[in-house]
């Protein structure tokens, strides 16, 4: 039988062509038709619901109001969400430590944490105090749910009436999450996530619960939290046990503790404790009658000595020791820091000082400082201006921009590259990812080495050694090695310093340069005890000894590098009297919102940071004005009686005790310059290393037991290191 040829088939295959088109074309269409079959009776359905005139306008209104509702709660859940993110930690634990403070001398200089013995219940507290304290800061306090809308409108009306802020709208919920998971910061951001957690605390606390932790975190002034300190250090007296009159002074303190503060401002609490007992009458809480005695008898306080706690390194170090007492099975400790009050109060009077001389004419309202020893220890800390205004640390949790301060890790990187300070390159215009950065005067040199390149702080170098010799992550790497522990961004920009670091990453990261290319090993705590004088913990032998982080050539060309600005470059005004080598950095940000000056010598690192809290610009100022100024009225005090070091790789790097240097001498005063801090007295380097003797004699022996708590003063001896300068400064005690 013949096999049928191929052809024979196209026929058929052409009818199962058209079959599937028909049914395609079919299928497409009875879709489409019964679609619309259904659309024609739901419209027709639906025409049952359709209402005219007001009922139109009312269904309209509801309709819009639905949407918005719904588009409005799913904005609500998008800013509630970072938030809540604040409450997964343990925002309890500070209720789990209560830690006694000391400075590097074994001096008590501060409380932290709640001492549960003082805390009192809610039940046993005063009634008079807790009616003195709502009607001040909360009267509806038991009506509403976090956020007062009607507070808050009498409060505009108010401030309307009298054309200025008079009363506030936060409710003292909304005060206790600030207290709890916020800072001080006066931004949007905060305002949003304070409601949001106001009526999250609402949620998760009863009222009682809420009125405790409020009395018992809020800062009450003279370095005490909490109204049970407050009433121990201002009256002697235990907080079930204070009459009308001091609840009124302490209610009082709630809304400006360092304007308010008895023991520095005696008419003003007194006054501020009348408004308080105005408040009581007005709100219903009180009559006249009751109050009257009060008002002719108002509250005496403790004679106290006017001196400041560090509070901004305490809540430093409050958070230090809370994260390296953890695993300890006691939480009532004894900490002995490295601060040195010494230069603490140099450090609030160098910058309180530049603010007062300058603020005004540059419009600069704040600053910060850190100092720390080479060798890691923490020796002042300056979070603000004043921390009873606001208690917000601008030295550790404020993200700034650098400015040119961040190119010594671009440099840096340079040098672990190969590179030299002769490493020529040029200086020209450059475009990277379509952006063009230039220079501060809009010049450019042409050849320059690197050395002359950092110390004009040209811009378009670091950027064309980012572009063509490292790369942004290189860059990164660095300063993260070098201590910067804020997570830093490698977009194009970051050579210049756009990437927000703190100042307490700044002073970390430089300490790099006179420790030799080591890690600096920054800490604010040198030793953890119980009550039983047991050392629970000790820097020098529980840490991790430190890490090279830059090689040794790459560190020496650094320090050639950044002793040079101080001397030919932006920084001359931070050059220190007496010969003494410095060495550091200026950085000024875009539209002069931040001054930098980061510098060393062969003893200290120091940071110094100004600027203004709501981002606005200063008047034009820079790195190398202000900053530069303060650094050199801290060093210079910090540089008196002590045995200096040297800088690694300089050439004679040492002062001439003996004779002043000709170029010093010989130099014209600064008009601009801040009066310079003299300290009451000093060592000679033979009595410092008699004193050293002694203190290795005393290391040797066995610890003394410290007292009972709540004794007064705690005396811890001081373990001296081979790198610690010593001096003699007059440490006053603070309760």
């Amino acid at each position: 039988m013949q096999e049928p040829r191929k052809e024979d088939n196209r026929p058929k295959r052409r009818h199962i062509f058209l079959r599937i088109d028909s049914w395609i074309d079919s299928t497409v269409w009875n879709a489409g038709f019964r679609l619309a079959e259904w659309w024609e009776e739901t419209t027709i359905f639906f025409r049952r619901f359709r209402v005219r005139g007001w009922k139109r306008a009312l269904f309209e209104v509801l309709g819009e109001t639905a949407t918005w509702g719904t588009a409005g709660s799913v904005l609500m859940l998008a800013l509630a969400l970072p938030a809540f993110e604040e409450t997964k930690g343990n925002w309890r634990a500070q209720s789990d430590f209560a830690v006694t403070f000391l400075d590097r001398y074994g001096n008590e200089i501060g409380h932290r944490g709640i001492i549960h013995e003082d805390s009192a219940p809610i039940d046993e507290l005063p009634d008079h105090l807790i009616k003195a304290v709502l009607a001040t800061e909360d009267r509806r306090f038991f009506d509403h749910w976090g956020i007062d809308f009607l507070g808050l409108a009498r409060a505009m009306t108010e401030n309307a009436r009298a054309g200025g802020v008079v009363q506030g709208g936060s409710t003292l919920t909304q005060q206790l999450a600030k207290n709890l998971f916020l800072s001080n910061e006066r931004t949007i951001e905060r305002k949003i996530k304070e409601a949001f957690l106001a009526v999250w605390l609402e949620c998760n606390l009863s009222k009682k619960e809420i009125l405790r932790l409020y009395l018992d975190r809020a800062y009450m002034g003279g370095g005490t939290f909490g109204a049970a300190a407050a009433a121990q250090f201002y009256f002697g007296k235990a907080i079930t046990d204070i009459n009308l009159a001091e609840s009124a002074m302490l209610a009082g303190l709630f809304k400006a503790p360092a304007r308010y503060a008895p023991h520095v401002n005696l008419p003003a609490a007194r006054g501020r404790a009348n408004e308080v007992l105005t408040n009581m009458v007005q709100g219903g809480l009180m009559t006249e009658g009751q109050v009257i005695a009060a008002r002719l008898n108002p509250a005496t306080v403790i004679d106290r000595a006017q001196v400041k706690a560090p509070d901004f390194f305490l809540d430093w170090a409050f958070d230090e020791a809370q994260r390296i007492a953890a695993p300890f099975a006691q939480h009532s400790l004894i900490v002995r820091t490295t601060i040195d009050m010494g230069l603490q109060q140099a450090a609030e009077d160098s910058v309180e000082s530049s603010l007062r001389q300058y603020g005004e004419s540059y419009k600069v309202k704040q600053g910060a400082v850190v100092m720390v020893e080479n060798g890691g220890s923490v020796r002042a800390m300056v979070g603000g201006r004043d921390y009873g205004e606001s208690q917000f640390n601008r030295a550790t949790r404020a993200l700034r921009q650098p400015g040119s301060s961040f190119k010594v890790y671009t440099y840096a990187a340079a040098m672990e590259k190969g590179m030299t300070p002769e490493t020529v390159v040029v200086d020209a215009p450059i475009t990277w990812r379509g952006w063009s950065p230039q220079n501060y005067a809009r010049k450019y040199a042409g050849r320059v080495t690197l050395m002359n390149a950092l110390a004009r702080s040209i811009n378009t170098v670091p950027v064309r050694l980012a572009k063509d010799k490292l790369g942004t992550e290189i860059i990164a790497a660095t300063a993260k090695k070098m201590g910067v522990e804020t997570p830093i961004r490698t977009d194009k920009t970051m050579p210049l310093g756009t990437s927000e670091v703190t100042v307490l990453d700044q002073a970390t990261a430089y300490a790099v340069f006179p420790a030799g290319g080591l890690q600096s090993r920054r800490h604010g705590i040198s030793q953890i005890l119980n009550y039983d004088g047991d050392i629970l913990y000790d820097f020098g032998r529980d840490a991790p000894p430190a890490q090279r982080v830059l090689s040794e050539q790459a560190t020496l060309s650094m320090n050639r590098i950044l002793t040079q600005i101080p001397v030919m470059g932006t920084a001359r005004r931070a050059a220190l009297d007496k010969g003494i080598v410095t060495g550091g950095k200026t950085g000024t940000t875009q539209a002069y919102r931040d001054a930098w000056f980061i510098g060393f010598t062969g003893d200290y690192t120091t940071a110094v940071w100004f600027g203004n809290d709501d981002y606005t610009s200063t008047d034009e100022m820079t790195g190398g004005s202000l900053p530069a100024m303060t650094f050199k009225r801290l060093m210079d005090y910090a540089e008196q009686g002590i045995e200096h070091r040297a800088i690694p790789g300089i050439d004679n790097p040492l002062p001439d005790a003996t004779k002043e240097p000709a170029a010093v001498a010989d130099a014209k005063p600064d008009e601009n310059a801040l009066p310079p801090l003299v300290r009451p007295r000093s060592l000679s380097a033979e009595v410092t290393r008699l004193l050293k003797a002694i203190g290795a004699t005393f290391e040797k022996a066995s610890p003394l037991k410290a007292p009972e708590k709540n004794s007064g003063r705690v005396a811890v001896l001081e373990t001296p290191t081979n790198n610690s300068p010593e001096r003699v400064t007059a440490n006053a005690t603070s309760n």
